[in-house]
């Protein structure tokens, strides 16, 4: 009698089930997708926009004309209902769009507060 090759056969458990199948049992569960982002954002404290003096536009500008790409920097900008703070490298300033990317978040210029250089 010939017996078939156990190459061509997927690997099985004891329990007889194949071993892919039997590790997709493992893989995490999320019940409630979504949740804990949907709780993270009730959680933020919702700010009014500052509206900008001319001094702090006129230095906000000054600052923005000196960035070049690559620099580190420190930014605070209004994100839909409150500030936030990101520091990371200058990855594109768009003056014609008026937006600024820091590593890979696309900032609009409009929404800026402050903006400062970071030292290296």
């Amino acid at each position: 009698m010939h017996e078939p090759s156990r190459s061509s056969a997927p690997r099985c458990t004891a329990s007889g089930r194949p071993r892919a199948d039997r590790a997709a049992q493992f893989m995490p569960f999320a019940a409630l997708r979504g949740y804990y982002e949907l709780v993270r954002q009730q959680e933020r404290v919702k700010e009014p926009r500052h509206e900008l003096t001319d001094e702090e536009a006129v230095a906000l500008s000054s600052t923005i004309s000196q960035l070049r790409r690559g620099q580190m920097v420190r930014v605070t900008y209004y994100d839909r209902d409150a500030y936030t703070t990101l520091t990371g490298c200058v990855a594109r300033i768009d003056l014609v769009q008026r937006e600024l990317t820091v590593v890979r978040t696309v900032i609009a210029l409009d929404d800026i507060r402050e903006l400062s250089v970071v030292p290296c």
